[in-house]
């Protein structure tokens, strides 16, 4: 695979999974296999970096060179992660930017990874053009937000911690609740119903967008869901942060 300066390495970091890819940023979309690694027990900050150096391993000679973009579970800013979710608490108050730039031996781009799928379909999505405001969720482990409003993001938002019947509504209606609950796509939808209510109440969104690692069964919910705002599926689907990782480094 030839270098360009179009192409560019993101790296995608979750509760469960660790995934990369090569992404050619002209057309916004993969141009290597996507490499997977399950992310460590406990996620601790030594044995998360190095299985991202690891990830980068598995990209072989073609990911040689090539700037990369990380997206993390965390608030971020100015490269400090802030908080920690589906991952140790060590993660806290830590220059995750200089480590990750550390141990990858090179400079990066760091980021909060729905953010990150926000700028994917910011980019190169269906909400690329899109006046107003679009939230983008991302359905997995946690449910990770992403506010774009009139083509910029809002970067931090968190709404997979408002509080609903006494915790973290994410612990509630995330994709990894319904596998813990062992519940029908019905009743999850159900649950997601007062979610996405409940957010159109607080922030009346122009746009819908969902994505994260169920996205690619939206038939099995999104038609039991109803919203004055249209509700769609990413484009980009679950490779989004990793889309939007690299991405940063057109910036």
């Amino acid at each position: 695979m030839a270098q360009t300066a179009d192409h560019a390495i993101g790296i995608d970091i979750g509760g469960t999974g660790m995934k990369a890819g090569i992404v050619d940023l002209a057309a916004g979309e993969l141009i290597s296999d996507r490499v997977r690694i399950p992310t460590p027990e406990g996620a601790t900050p030594p044995d998360v970096l190095s299985t991202a150096k690891d990830l980068v391993g598995l990209l072989g000679d073609a990911a040689e060179g090539l700037p990369i973009g990380v997206c993390f579970p965390a608030i971020v800013k100015n490269g400090v992660t802030l908080s920690a979710a589906n991952i140790s608490d060590e993660w806290i108050g830590l220059e995750a930017d200089k480590l990750f730039s550390a141990t990858l031996e090179h400079e990066i781009h760091f980021v909060n990874d729905a953010d990150a799928a926000g700028l994917a379909e910011l980019e190169f999505g269906v909400a690329k053009g899109q006046p107003g405001l679009s939230i983008v969720t991302t359905l997995g482990t946690g449910i990770g937000s992403a506010f774009l409003f009139d083509g910029k993001l809002v970067p931090n938002t968190e709404l997979g911690h408002l509080i609903w019947r006494g915790t973290d509504i994410e612990k509630w209606a995330s994709a990894s609740a319904r596998e813990r609950d062992d519940i029908s796509w019905s009743e999850w939808a159900a649950r997601l119903q007062e979610f996405y209510a409940h957010v159109e109440f607080l922030f009346s969104p122009d746009l819908i967008i969902v994505g994260g690692g169920v996205s690619k069964n939206p038939d099995k919910f999104l038609p039991l869901i109803t919203s004055r705002a249209p509700i769609v599926t990413a484009q980009h689907r679950n490779n989004a942060g990793i889309i939007g990782a690299a991405s940063l480094a057109l910036g």
